[in-house]
């Protein structure tokens, strides 16, 4: 029996289990220097200390979501956590670049398992009315990490070893497993069989996609290899949509995208997760590159972003049950295009008060548009479909994150070099040191003003896409949401 209170001590379970993904996500950046010097790692094996955890993340979160449907959520979360807490000892403990590659890869696939099942247990525990506070809940928690991972992954480095930061994940995946275990009740979805075909196209599909265009960031969106990958990507992508109009039991109902309001949820969370992760890529490096803030400084200054979300997230709950997703959705939208208008005339000599001011208003804006999204796309899918229409999100915020970073990374980055001298290197982390150097305060000054430049074009692309948002929003989104298509564990929980 799932009372009232129960729901909710299993929603603090979930909240906990994505914190864990959300500081997993962030955490490993201000490692990075440590990890060069103390495994001997190479620029190759940084990269690929974040690169494997996301290949394995983007290619298996399709076929996470139905063996949870299948298998039972609740059996395939706990194990997923504790999958995740073993992979993070094995990553304190590596010895070598290769055991950090391959203990992260592991990781990678608890995540996307732990990612769109606990959103998936949602639709099955909690009715229309509530199951927007929960989303909001579910969002924030997820968000918390990433300001938590670099405050903690700070304090952390300054008083143990590195291994530390992969530690943090212990306790709370503990808790997740014991909270898990008492208040969630099993459910299934589907029990058709496997689509093998669906699975090996869509992993092999968003892994290219998703590698292709981390490459590109690094390399240039010039960059042959880079681009052949992204294109053998989207062509495994064609051919799974391709192949699920045909199969017998395909692995996504294609359905789905004819329901206004799972399409228009879907395409905006993703809007907002590639502004988001935008955002958060040359935040922390103009705080402390062009700041000279430390990991812990640096993590201290995004709080304002989550204050922010966590307002914006209140209110849009209130708003939406008034006016509608659509009106709430289509403002937050409007909000993030303010703010980054806002902060593209952020300088290097820029108080902090002022860059508080407007990356409180994104966190208003993200609060306001990813939780209304997510509940329209979610409150669209059945107890049978909630897992793989849950992992089907998940994915396209993947995507839509990794293409953010590349693609905002790839501007800033253009920008900076156009104004500072070869000899100033490729980023501002190395600019600032080679200035540091030369003791050549004038270098220096132009490399901190040179990737404020950057910034801001970067955060004039952002707020070009979140006005598109805007129309998107405006134009797909239906008025009022659908009645929900099923009744609370209505068929799924045993």
């Amino acid at each position: 029996m799932v009372t009232s209170t129960s729901r909710w001590y299993a929603l603090a379970a979930m909240a906990l289990s994505t914190l864990a993904v959300g500081l997993d996500t962030t955490v490993l950046s201000v490692a990075l220097p440590t990890l060069a010097r103390d495994l001997g790692a190479s620029t190759g094996d940084l990269q690929w200390f974040t690169t494997a955890y996301l290949l394995v993340l983007a290619a298996a979160l399709l076929p996470a979501g139905l063996l949870g449907d299948r298998l039972g959520r609740k059996k395939m979360l706990i194990g997923a956590l504790l999958l995740f807490g073993a992979a993070s000892v094995a990553c304190a403990y590596a010895q070598t670049s290769g055991q950090l590659i391959a203990a992260r890869a592991v990781l990678g696939l608890g995540a996307a398992v732990i990612m769109p099942l606990s959103g998936a247990v949602l639709t099955v525990l909690f009715e229309a009315g509530e199951r927007s506070r929960a989303m909001s809940i579910w969002v924030t928690a997820s968000a918390l990490g990433i300001p938590l991972g670099p405050l903690l992954g700070g304090w952390l480095l300054d008083n143990f070893w590195w291994g530390s930061v992969f530690l943090i994940n212990v306790p709370v995946v503990i808790a997740g497993v014991a909270a898990l275990a008492l208040w969630l009740p099993e459910s299934r979805g589907t029990r058709s069989p496997l689509d093998v075909a669906g699975v090996l196209l869509s992993a092999g599909g968003l892994a290219g996609v998703t590698y292709g265009i981390i490459e590109a960031g690094e390399r240039g969106w010039s960059d042959g290899r880079s681009l052949a990958t992204v294109a053998a990507g989207l062509g495994l992508l064609a051919g799974f949509v391709w192949w699920q109009r045909r199969a017998a039991h395909p692995l996504v109902d294609l359905a789905l995208f004819r329901n206004r309001a799972f399409t228009g949820g879907a395409v905006l969370a993703t809007v907002a997760s590639f502004a988001m992760l935008g955002l958060l890529f040359s935040l922390p490096q103009l705080f402390s590159a062009v700041g000279g803030q430390d990991a812990f400084g640096s993590g201290l200054r995004l709080l304002p972003v989550i204050g922010g979300l966590i307002v914006g997230a209140r209110f849009g709950e209130k708003l939406a049950q008034r006016l509608g997703a659509r009106v709430v959705i289509a403002g937050g939208l409007g909000l993030i295009a303010v703010a980054s208008l806002l902060g593209a005339r952020t300088g290097a000599g820029t108080s902090y008060g002022y860059i508080a001011v407007w990356i409180t208003v994104t966190g208003v804006g993200l609060g306001l548009t990813l939780p209304p999204a997510l509940n329209a796309a979610i409150g669209a899918l059945t107890p049978a479909s909630s897992g793989v229409g849950n992992a089907l999100l998940q994915a396209m915020r993947q995507v839509g994150g990794a293409i953010g970073v590349a693609v905002l990374g790839t501007v800033l980055n253009s920008a900076y070099r156009s104004r500072v001298p070869s000899a100033a290197g490729d980023s501002v982390t190395s600019g600032v040191a080679v200035a540091g150097r030369l003791g050549d305060a004038s270098l220096l000054s132009t490399v901190r003003e040179a990737f404020a430049y950057g910034m801001s074009r970067s955060l004039l692309v952002a707020g070009a896409l979140a006005l598109v948002g805007v129309v998107i929003a405006l134009i797909v989104m239906p008025r009022r949401a659908a009645e929900p298509q099923s009744e609370v564990l209505a068929e799924s929980v045993l």
